[in-house]
């Protein structure tokens, strides 16, 4: 009898021990896993190494040792970021006397002057990873230092020192730290270009979130293009901080109170402050903009939690005082839903969720923020009794609205659907509910056939649509509700369209756009989203549109298979999980219909297995960027084909695949 134990029998091949295990050192880990330090290489993760930097030299100018900062973006796709703080500290390190602590800080992970809050008391680089990081994802990094009138530098590349710290003569009008900095093309592709438009706003959102500190913004002019409206040169500095950035977002629309919730104040139970900035508009998009030590948290946390228990107690208050029994029901849904909110805090060793600093999780910043904004919003409203009461009744409404919401939600979706005129070409789901629930919209009946057979019935819907649909960008009201395969849309949604939009009657969770993995399955998905975009944006900006990511190729050697979603990542499978093995036999899928329903559901539905993209919108307190979107679906989509033409010869040269 054989002893499970007994390993005398186990095959060299899959020896596992000692040798096998890797010690990364130095910045290796970085190159190997940048996912795990920015991310990922995606084109968010390419522009947070200029946020990075750029936090660096806020963290002087927080600190009040710098008021003013450089940014520019060359040609090259080089940042240049300088300050006029105090500078890197070049002297040797105490723990590596051989090396300068500013090699120490650029070549170490985990080293930086921001634990123990000696030299800042507050600050947006907490983990001494992000220089070194940068420093990592690079193939040209230099970096200047001017301290005590004399003036060093380094060069780096791809993590590590070309020559030892190098002198670079005596200086007496320039202090603080320089930087410029190339991505490496190794780790974020040959294509990857940072964006003007994009560390514009970056800056901006800084200077706003800081009024001590002006940013000087500079960028090549070769890099704009005629529709880009990013300025070549601007000094941006704003006196009254966030207030000014939410004004400018609110220019021009209706306010439900005469003036904003604004403010500032310091924690009395420990070292920071918190500013805010709140206005209620009568109708349209709402914002919550939060940062801490001006890192933006999009996700929020703590933070965030603390302000909405100040205002939301401090309405209900409000609403007991003046004998308002409805406002007992009110939630922080109703009183920051539809609301453009900013709010910045300061505060000491702050503890966030992943180096990405998305989300702030110190614990006592609720409480601290809570307690500084309760009394201000309190005298506020108390201050002003008309403007108070006209934001409690509008409070009062949305609570109200809400709970219609509510009810209207748990009504049976069987029972709804019963006065529905579903298509006929629509296989819907058995769930009774909306909760879960995903349609695909399928090219064509042959892949509608396979789609249908593929899906779990209970959950998945398929609605086949014939071809490509209607450009609705460019044809007239009149004429897309005409059109048989956008009317199955809205039918089978049950959300209605334009300003009969409801997103509360969707009758779906998800939205699925799924086209054949092929130029004309792009062209049919771009169409689609351009209608959800001009007719059911609601969809677009609650996060309920999706785009599937079928396979393009199918690789099989022996009994085994994988696939490929394009020609990149066919030849890095080639060259890795079929290297040197024997024939590999390729099979492209022509589309979606010629994939068995068992391989579509492997691949494409199976929710455990497929990969979605969600489809997003900029958000709503960056106007800028919306009307980017806006005129780019114009240019592309509209009524003016020379506009169209004009876009083609203006970014022709990034073209690299081209396929006649």
């Amino acid at each position: 009898m054989t002893d499970l134990f007994e390993d005398s029998n186990q095959s060299t091949t899959n020896a596992y021990s000692a040798k096998d295990i890797e010690v990364l050192e130095g910045l290796e880990p970085v190159r190997r896993r940048p996912g795990m330090y920015i991310g990922g290489t995606d084109d968010a993760a390419l522009h947070h190494l200029v946020a990075e930097i750029l936090d660096n030299s806020m963290d002087e100018a927080v600190a009040g040792h710098a008021d003013w900062i450089e940014l520019e973006l060359r040609t090259d796709n080089t940042v240049m970021v300088r300050d006029n703080g105090r500078g890197i500290p070049t002297d040797p390190h105490p723990k590596f006397p051989d090396k300068s602590a500013l090699e120490v800080i650029l070549t170490t992970l985990h080293s930086g002057g921001k634990f123990s809050g000696k030299a800042y008391e507050t600050s947006g680089g907490l983990h001494g990873v992000g220089m070194s990081v940068v420093n990592a994802l690079t193939d040209k990094f230099r970096v200047e230092v001017a301290r005590d009138r004399k003036l060093v530098f380094q060069e780096y590349s791809k993590g590590t020192p070309l020559g030892p710290l190098q002198d670079g003569g005596a200086v007496n009008n320039r202090r603080g730290t320089t930087v410029i900095f190339r991505p490496d093309p190794e780790i974020f592709g040959n294509r990857a270009k940072l964006k003007p438009a994009t560390i514009f706003r970056m800056a901006r959102s800084k200077a706003y979130l800081f009024k001590g500190v002006e940013i000087r913004w500079s960028v090549d002019p070769e890099l704009l293009t005629s529709d880009d409206p990013t300025p070549q040169q601007e000094v941006l500095k704003f006196p009254n901080g966030i207030l000014d950035y939410l004004n400018m977002t609110i220019e021009g629309r209706d306010l439900i109170t005469e003036r904003p919730f604004a403010g500032e104040a310091k924690f009395s139970e420990s070292a920071g402050r918190v500013e805010w900035a709140i206005a209620w508009p009568d109708g349209g998009e709402g914002y919550f903009h939060s940062y801490c030590n001006t890192v933006p948290t999009p996700l929020g946390g703590t933070h965030e939690a603390g302000f909405r228990y100040a205002l939301t107690k401090a309405i209900k208050t409000y609403g007991d005082m003046v004998g308002q029994k409805k406002a007992a029901a009110i939630t922080a849904e109703d009183v920051f839903g539809g609301g453009c909110i900013m709010l910045s805090v300061f505060i000491p060793d702050p503890q966030f969720q992943g180096q990405t600093k998305e989300k702030l999780g110190t614990a006592s910043a609720t409480k601290l923020v809570e307690t500084a904004v309760r009394d201000h919003f309190d005298h506020w409203l108390t201050g002003d009794t008309e403007n108070a009461k006209r934001l409690l009744e509008r409070i009062i409404l949305r609570a109200e609205e809400r709970q219609r919401r509510k009810e209207k939600k748990e009504t049976k979706r069987q029972s709804a659907t019963r006065r529905l005129r579903l298509p006929g070409k629509l296989a819907d789901c058995s769930r009774s509910i909306a909760a879960g629930t995903e349609i695909f919209l399928v090219e064509g009946d042959s892949a509608g056939g396979s789609a249908k057979q593929a899906r779990d019935r209970e959950t998945q819907a398929v609605l086949p649509l014939r071809g490509k649909i209607l450009n609705v960008a460019s044809a007239t009201r009149e004429k897309m509700m005409a059109n048989q395969e956008i009317k199955d849309m809205i039918e089978a949604f049950g959300c209605g369209s334009g300003s009969d939009f409801r997103l509360s009657d969707l009758r779906y969770e998800r939205i699925i756009i799924m086209t054949d993995a092929d130029v004309d399955g792009a062209h049919i998905a771009s169409l689609l989203m351009t209608f959800f975009y001009q007719e059911m944006a609601g969809l677009i900006e609650n996060g309920n549109l999706y785009l599937a990511m079928p396979p393009l190729y199918r690789l099989t050697q022996g009994g085994k298979s994988i696939y490929a979603m394009d020609d990149a990542e066919k030849e890095v499978l080639l060259d890795t999980e079929f290297k040197n093995r024997g024939k590999v036999e390729i099979s492209r899928f022509k589309g979606l219909g010629e994939m068995p329903p068992p391989q579509l559901r492997e691949t494409t539905m199976a929710p455990k297995k497929r990969t979605l993209l969600r489809v997003c919108l900029p958000d709503a307190a960056e106007p800028d960027a919306r009307g980017q979107t806006k005129d780019l679906v114009n240019r592309l989509m509209g009524k003016k084909p020379e506009l169209r033409f004009q876009f083609i010869q203006e970014h022709a040269r990034f073209v690299e695949d081209i396929d006649v």
